[in-house]
């Protein structure tokens, strides 16, 4: 989803040189998942965009201590978590990142799942039917809508996970470390997050029509 960006040199450069391109590059690129990530930390959406601000702040403010042991987007974000975290905790915000979305029931059919017993426990019975191609700009727009529109409708920490995860390309223990979340919880959150997505798309496919 999204343009590739630049390389972490081309664009750790960019920023050293106070390049507004590259500013608006990433921007445009992470500008949605840091949002997410910020707001699973803090009262308000306004917080969360003052947090974003606050850590492109920092991130000027460091860029020359960058040093290349993690990437680039990995550093940012580990900023960006550090003054959320200060920010949720001066606004009292004493919902713990471990505990699981309250309330929160399975999103597919249990019965379509393998049980506790089975040699692959939690994998599909069967899986699910295949989709039609989306080559259509009208039918992959909509498709791209229809995702967007199920990630947004998700608990915010399933929304982080899964941006992080599928979108962002983060790999499931730096996750862990961002959000100081044990691996058990962040696959609970991925699943969840992946199920309900998947369930918004069927549902599309099965009444829309598309490849009937």
């Amino acid at each position: 989803m999204g343009a590739v960006l630049p390389t972490d040199d081309v664009l750790v450069a960019g920023l050293r040189a106070g390049d507004e391109e590259t500013f608006a590059c990433l921007l445009n690129g992470w500008s949605g998942s840091m949002l997410r990530l910020a707001r699973s930390f803090v009262s308000t959406a306004a917080s969360a965009e003052e947090v974003v601000q606050d850590t492109w702040l920092a991130v000027f403010q460091g860029i020359e201590r960058f040093e290349g042991r993690s990437s680039l987007q990995t550093w940012i974000y580990r900023i960006l978590v550090n003054i959320a975290r200060k920010r949720g905790t001066r606004e009292q915000r004493t919902v713990p990142w471990t505990s699981l979305d309250p309330g929160g029931g399975p999103t597919v059919d249990p019965s379509r799942f393998r049980g506790p017993d089975d040699l692959y426990p939690g994998g599909w019975r069967a899986f699910p039917a295949g989709w039609p191609s989306t080559e259509g700009e009208v039918l992959a727009h909509e498709v791209r809508a229809t995702v967007a529109a199920a990630i947004d409708s998700l608990p915010i920490r399933q929304q982080v996970v899964l941006t992080l995860r599928d979108i962002d390309g983060h790999d499931a223990e730096d996750v862990c470390t961002l959000l100081d979340i044990s691996m058990a919880n962040q696959r609970v959150l991925l699943h969840r997050a992946r199920a309900a997505v998947r369930g918004r798309l069927e549902r599309y496919f099965s009444t829309s029509g598309v490849g009937t």
